[in-house]
């Protein structure tokens, strides 16, 4: 039995995996974090790190970027491994929860999409980006996500530009509408309610192109990367792994 810690518990990516957990018979929530009092629940639920008396084996972070550093970082320094969903890290907190992961011997893995679809998405972009070095991003996200663009779309966007055997033809052009240039990648960030989240990468070429494209209609689809994350992350190394496709 795999025992949990969620942060972010009673937000709408913690109740789905609440309530994924409690019907998966070899992963428990032990506990959960919110920043403010919350209603009754089947395990105990603290306001604040300090008050934190239960230990896991696994802390899963669904959080806002400000905060999960530093819920990371008490997870590791107290005996457990860290899942992070929440995206806006900068590289900065990702080396920093890297070297306090291989000083504590423990795991910490942050995945900018648990949904399998995306995952294989990812690498079907980097796969053609060797033969398409003309890519752009266009990602789309439900109206409250905070960063933008997503994590995915950074991702996405990295893996492109590593990929790339060739430079690309299209210029690169300042202009607004251009989106914002990652990794010498163009992408567009659409926040909208009524979607979960969608992406879709373009590639084009003379007299062809090509469309990768990924959606989530709900948060139901991100749940087997979190049961795979929570499972597999201890068999990873000691120190701090981005990706749900080390683990595959």
């Amino acid at each position: 039995m795999t025992e949990v810690f969620i942060g972010g518990v009673l937000g709408k990516m913690g109740r789905q995996v609440t309530a994924m957990m409690a019907e998966t018979p070899d992963l428990t929530v032990v506990g959960g974090l919110v920043p403010a009092a919350a209603a009754p629940t089947a395990f105990p639920v603290f306001a604040q790190l300090d008050q934190i008396d239960v230990t896991a084996d696994v802390w899963v972070d669904f959080t806002i970027p400000t905060a999960a550093r530093a819920n990371a970082e008490y997870a590791l320094t107290h005996g457990m491994d860290v899942v992070i969903g929440t995206s806006g890290l900068t590289q900065a907190d990702e080396t920093a929860l890297g070297e306090l992961a291989q000083a504590k011997g423990k795991h910490a893995l942050i995945v900018p999409n648990f949904a399998i679809s995306a995952v294989l998405m990812m690498q079907f972009a980097a796969k053609a980006a060797k033969y398409f070095p003309d890519a752009e991003v266009v990602e789309v996200h439900h109206s409250d996500k905070l960063d933008a663009p997503s994590g995915t779309a950074r991702a996405t966007a990295k893996l492109i530009s590593q990929a790339r055997q060739h430079a690309p033809l299209a210029p690169h052009q300042d202009a607004p509408a251009r989106g914002e240039w990652l990794d010498d990648v163009p992408v567009h960030a659409l926040r909208l309610p009524g979607y979960v989240a969608q992406e879709e990468v373009l590639f084009g070429a003379t007299g062809e192109s090509l469309s990768i494209k990924q959606v989530s209609f709900d948060r139901s689809s991100f749940m087997a990367g979190v049961a795979l994350a929570v499972r597999q992350v201890a068999k990873l190394p000691a120190a701090l792994t981005i990706g749900l496709d080390s683990l595959l």
